[in-house]
């Protein structure tokens, strides 16, 4: 499978925001990327988008990103077939529907050399309902989940199919390392994959409480972004809870706080996604934001990921 510094030219399907991320990746690394969506101006929209994404504001230092080349060239193929024929490997981040997905996949499994890895950004579908509509290397196929936007934030779940063969996973995980990304493997598919499982937890318990007038939508999200979300994003949960504990890290945590915890588990909420809590939800989301644009908060949001990841790279922490 190619992968690595084999890999040169990038073939992207969809054009969306997780498109256009892949798409900026790619050139700034100095791969070569021909894109493809049916939309009516999609070119001109994937042209306008990336543009300030690869340029200098909009990276991150060579420490971080790795750009150390001049960035790739960008061409709009007419078709699937295009893309597939002329990728070293292939991320489709299509509509969230299965036959679309199933669709898309025997097209480009048509097209493309025998070598060269399909991958879906898919943020729940797994990839054996899928892998089965390429009838000639559908070993080649798997999710490569990226998490947004995908430029800059390095996690990608890599999850194979039932089909899948492990040199297709060792080969994604060596390109996307490459690429300056971090990812694990899935060993196992489920819905949702990892992370978003994680944070359907999360927003499980979030809606819950709201719903039942416990706390505001702002509230919410300042007990994460200014709580336990800080240390998160430096050492994920397990290693946070371990430093906890003192000299007796995580056993001593799950000894004396493990049943507490527990108890507060057959508490937790089941809550359903009726009209008025979605309009709880929004509503409280509105109200939070205040009329902030969203463009100027995203921005903000990116330069301040750029920084973080600076400062994690500076101290060993990422």
């Amino acid at each position: 499978m190619r992968s690595g510094e084999s890999v040169r030219t990038l073939g992207v399907v969809g054009t969306g925001a997780i498109g256009v991320s892949w798409v900026a990746l790619g050139l700034e690394h100095g791969l070569d990327v021909v894109a493809w969506d049916p939309a009516a101006g999609a070119e001109e929209r994937l042209r306008a988008q990336v543009s300030p994404l690869v340029e200098p504001q909009g990276r991150l230092r060579p420490s971080v990103s790795r750009p150390t080349q001049s960035a790739g060239a960008l061409r709009f193929a007419d078709s699937l077939a295009e893309v597939g024929a002329a990728a070293d490997l292939v991320l489709e981040s299509g509509p969230e529907r299965l036959d679309v997905k199933r669709e898309i996949f025997a097209a480009l499994d048509a097209a493309a050399a025998p070598d060269v890895l399909l991958t879906s950004s898919s943020s729940g579908l797994m990839p054996s309902t899928f892998q089965d509509a390429c009838t000639h290397h559908s070993e080649r196929v798997l999710v490569v989940h990226p998490f947004n936007p995908p430029h800059l934030v390095p996690l990608v779940e890599v999850v194979g199919g039932s089909a899948t063969a492990p040199e297709a996973v060792e080969a994604a995980l060596d390109t996307l390392r490459h690429l300056g990304k971090r990812p694990i493997h899935i060993r196992r598919e489920v819905p949702g994959h990892v992370a978003n499982r994680l944070q359907a937890a999360l927003w499980r318990e979030a809606y819950h409480l709201v719903d039942q007038g416990i706390v505001s939508v702002a509230d919410i999200d300042t007990a994460i972004a200014d709580g336990p979300g800080l240390r998160w994003s430096l050492l994920g949960p397990f290693a946070t809870q371990h430093l906890s504990g003192g000299p007796g890290g995580l056993s001593h945590v799950l000894e004396h706080l493990g049943p507490p915890m527990v108890d507060w588990w057959d508490d937790l909420g089941h809550p359903e996604l009726t009209a008025g809590l979605v309009e709880k939800l929004v509503d409280g989301v509105d109200d939070e934001l205040d009329g902030t644009s969203a463009d100027d908060l995203v921005a903000r949001r990116d330069q301040a990921l750029r920084r973080l990841l600076e400062i994690k790279t500076d101290l060993g922490l990422s």
